[in-house]
């Protein structure tokens, strides 16, 4: 929290810039370009519906990431649960987007995805699930959202990617936070900081 030159108390989330997940916390927009230089890359991919998803989509709009595919029987089912409380939180707003990766798009095609999001009852047309090449889907994975870094050690490209984690990054590509998607609770976290973005911060172009 920062407490301003009136002693108002106010809330805010840290930024995160490099791959420890060593929290940096500031309130001034114009120190913000300077200090954090991290953003998510430009990306391309298609989602269930064979539109294309871009860097264009999410500029400007608060996003939440993860990372599944669609046969997984252990941890996918509960992350997919718990997305969906942040979903119906905000499925009508079009500021807040949802992007699940695939981390086989070799199986997952946009057909399987398609089929993936209506078997879970998602209706929300703010939540996409994406594929692409393996390779792009897995270095965003690793060097934009820094999903596994947390291991201590750098995987091979090669290496299968599968992790319980939910990326918050806010409207200009910054991350913010980093949850464990298997958890209810951090499932509700996610929705506390989406709405202390939309309500403590709309900066543009920073």
């Amino acid at each position: 929290m920062i407490i301003s030159c009136n002693n108002k108390v106010e809330p805010i989330l840290p930024y995160y810039n490099s791959a420890n997940f060593e929290p940096i916390f500031i309130k001034d927009k114009n120190i913000v370009e300077n200090k954090i230089d991290h953003k998510i890359s430009d990306f391309k991919f298609i989602n269930q519906d064979n539109n294309e998803i871009t860097e264009n989509d999410i500029s400007g709009k608060i996003h939440v990431a993860n990372f599944i595919f669609t046969s997984c029987i252990n941890i996918c089912p509960s992350m997919t649960e718990n997305m969906k409380i942040i979903n119906n939180n905000f499925k009508n707003n079009p500021n807040v987007m949802i992007l699940s990766y695939s981390v086989m798009p070799w199986i997952d095609d946009t057909n399987k995805l398609k089929k993936f999001k209506d078997f879970n009852k998602i209706k929300s047309t703010n939540w996409h699930f994406l594929t692409g090449k393996k390779d792009e889907i897995y270095s965003l994975a690793r060097n934009s959202y820094f999903v596994e870094e947390e291991l201590g050690f750098n995987r091979d490209s090669s290496d299968f990617l599968h992790t319980e984690h939910f990326i918050l990054v806010d409207q200009n590509k910054r991350l913010r936070g980093i949850y464990n998607g298997t958890l209810k609770l951090e499932a509700k976290q996610v929705v506390d900081d989406i709405n202390l973005l939309l309500e403590y911060e709309n900066w543009d172009n920073i």
